[in-house]
């Protein structure tokens, strides 16, 4: 072969390489700018999270901003919202994770270690997915009690019969909100056989209850097709969820180790929040379990999020009420004004009483409409984020099953 040839073909080699060099500069620039999208994305849709006017903690070179949302803070409208945003990013994630990804990463540190802790935290999620639809079910029975009430103290004139059946719903009403989550669990599915949402020996999936509209409650709820032992604690399990969850470091953060990470915080934020409001098994506690690192800024907004939750999850826990849910306040408020009335009741009811009455029945009936409107959709989304946190890990875990298969010698 002439030399000329020779020189020509080193000269395509070398110009193959520099192509492959800018090939893997600009997947990597596209790569890097993916991770810094999904990180704005989420810091986005938390601050839209956030109280009225909460200021987010500082950022050193930058205006703090404030927040105005027009749903009530901590309302069934708000955990909606708090669901979809968990959801949005879940599908984002997913995509950064998986779609034209080389899966060979997931068989190499770090990921050999954290994708296996994320998906342990989904199983984990799961189980409290259930706890929290057994929770709305508890929600629904409260706010049909309250609604007898209502109905008692709509008749005019208040004699003393309607009087006593408010009374009845009331005091129901209150001593179940008051009685110790473990127990009040434990006595409405008592029943029933303990099941985890991932079955211990056959490894299927328990999905929650469905939703019945239609079903009337006297006394304690029904028995759902599910329910915890009493050892069974909503507050550790967010604690086992919050264990090894450490921010990346080195090198690290430009890699997958860091949407892992914001996924995984994500993750158990959204599942602390819930128990938080929603009456759950056990959550003594609950306010010291989670962390989030001050020096990463998209972790912001769910710092202040979470600050103004814990504020508000001491001050409730002291009193051992059933929950931060804002109509669950409500009711609990204007019931105990109402048995307030009805123990001092004498027929026949002056006009200013009557009128002082029939401001908190409305406000009552307000809250309970309100519910009887929300907590379908509510639980509905719970079941959604059920069934997809389930999807997910499964997709997961198809691909590590994959890069076993590719890495695993053949011997001939």
């Amino acid at each position: 072969m002439p030399p000329t040839d020779h020189h020509g073909s080193f000269l395509n080699r070398i110009s193959i390489r520099r192509n492959q060099v800018v090939s893997m500069d600009i997947n990597h620039e596209q790569e890097l700018e993916g991770l810094e999208l999904f990180q704005k994305h989420v810091s986005d849709r938390f601050i839209q999270l956030l109280p009225p006017q909460t200021p987010l903690p500082p950022i050193a070179g930058e205006e703090i901003p404030v927040v105005d949302t027009p749903e009530t803070f901590l309302s069934i409208a708000w955990f909606r919202k708090l669901l979809d945003v968990y959801l949005c990013c879940e599908s984002e994630f997913k995509a950064v994770l998986i779609i034209g990804r080389d899966a060979t990463h997931f068989s190499k540190p770090p990921l050999d270690r954290l994708i296996p802790d994320h998906l342990d935290r989904t199983v984990k999620a799961l189980d409290i997915c259930n706890a929290i639809t057994h929770g709305i079910e508890l929600l629904r029975h409260w706010q049909r009690l309250a609604q007898i009430a209502v109905e008692a103290l709509e008749q005019r004139p208040i004699v003393e019969g309607h009087v006593r059946r408010a009374k009845r719903a009331l005091n129901t009403l209150l001593t179940s909100m008051m009685v110790d989550d473990k127990e009040n669990n434990h006595q409405v599915g008592k029943s029933a056989e303990r099941m985890w949402s991932m079955s211990r020996r056959g490894g299927g999936v328990v999905a929650p209850p469905t939703v019945k509209h239609n079903r009337t409650i006297s006394g304690n709820p029904r028995s759902f097709s599910f329910c915890f032992s009493k050892s069974w604690s909503a507050s550790k399990q967010i604690q086992a969820m919050s264990n090894n969850l450490v921010a990346p470091r080195g090198g690290e953060p430009t890699g997958l180790a860091l949407p892992v990470y914001v996924m995984s915080s994500v993750l158990v934020l959204v599942m602390w929040t819930m128990v938080t409001a929603v009456p759950c098994q056990e959550k003594v506690g609950l306010g010291t379990h989670f962390q989030l690192p001050r020096h990463l800024g998209w972790a912001h907004p769910m710092i202040g999020l979470q600050e103004k939750i814990g504020e508000e999850w001491k001050k409730k826990e002291k009193k051992g009420t059933a929950g931060l849910l804002a109509e669950i306040q409500v009711i609990e408020r204007v019931a105990q004004n109402l048995i307030e009335f009805t123990e001092v009741f004498e027929f026949p009811l002056g006009v200013e009483k009557e009128e002082e009455v029939a401001e908190q029945v409305m406000e009552l009936a307000e809250i309970c409409r309100g519910m009887e409107v929300g907590l379908g959709p509510l639980q509905l989304q719970v079941r959604e984020l059920f069934h997809r946190m389930v999807r997910s890990r499964a997709e997961v875990l198809d691909v590590i099953d994959q890069v076993g298969k590719i890495t695993t010698p053949v011997f001939y």
